[in-house]
């Protein structure tokens, strides 16, 4: 028997999406996720997504990284699963769901390819050297760099990501340069293995990261361009807490289609 998927993709970083509400989820084939997220055996994605029923919110995510493991929040696969929610009818404008991090309010426009994601409220950022590191649904190492375009994030990312501090449980790494009206971001994620074309969780720990750097306080709102395209942040930031973070930006359909 066939499964129907959907390719959806935020910013450039893209995942597969299974609508599970009809049966429950029961034992996943992590192979078999892995497989079909390989960009040369599969249909290729960085993560794989399944949409189920919960009966206190519109809906449950579970999200499961490029290598076939469970993952921590995605934030751009959140706002993926938003659009997809509403492309099945599960919501209109706006919705409350669950995911591994715990509920999340988002909003949708009415053409549906555009979502404001709430994510959690950070109220701690420590730092490894001159890096910052927070977790924004997933944890982040967030270190500035100049000459972005031109610097060799998987090296780069890679050694840290797997240096004796954390290479047990993994950390995403993200690299920033300001420039001026916006921040430039690039991201290794774990779980791919290797850069994206975006991060959600990793661009909101960026504009936290920055906004710590910089004293702001007030209401904040971030551009950031990323490979895939361009993100904005919004948060109010009172010198301690980080609250009414927004992740907002584009989750749109990129083809559906069967796979055995």
């Amino acid at each position: 028997m066939k499964t129907s998927f959907f390719k959806y993709q935020g910013a450039g970083n893209d995942f597969i999406l299974i609508d599970h509400t009809t049966s429950p989820l029961k034992d996943i084939d992590n192979e078999l996720v892995a497989q079909l997220c390989h960009r040369r055996f599969g249909i290729g994605a960085d993560g794989l997504m399944f949409i189920t029923k919960h009966d206190d919110y519109d809906f449950e995510m579970h999200y499961f990284n490029a290598d076939g493991k469970l993952g921590s929040m995605c934030g751009n696969g959140g706002r993926c699963i938003v659009a997809f929610a509403k492309h099945l009818g599960i919501i209109n404008k706006e919705t409350n769901f669950l995911a591994v991090d715990g509920p999340h309010y988002a909003r949708i426009s009415e053409s549906g390819d555009w979502v404001d994601l709430q994510m959690i409220d950070v109220d701690t950022i420590t730092n490894d050297g001159e890096a910052f590191i927070l977790n924004t649904g997933s944890p982040h190492y967030v270190a500035m760099q100049n000459d972005l375009k031109d610097f060799d994030v998987f090296t780069a990312g890679k050694k840290i990501r797997y240096n004796d501090i954390y290479s047990e449980k993994g950390i995403n790494v993200n690299f920033v340069e300001d420039k001026g009206d916006h921040l430039f971001v690039r991201t290794y994620e774990r779980g791919v293995e290797d850069e994206t074309y975006a991060c959600g969780t990793g661009v909101t720990a960026v504009a936290m990261a920055m906004a710590k750097y910089k004293n702001k306080t007030g209401h904040i709102v971030t551009a950031i361009k990323v490979l895939g395209g361009d993100i904005k942040i919004e948060f109010d930031y009172d010198g301690n807490h980080f609250t009414n973070v927004f992740l907002c930006g584009p989750a749109k359909l990129v083809f559906e289609g069967k796979t055995d």
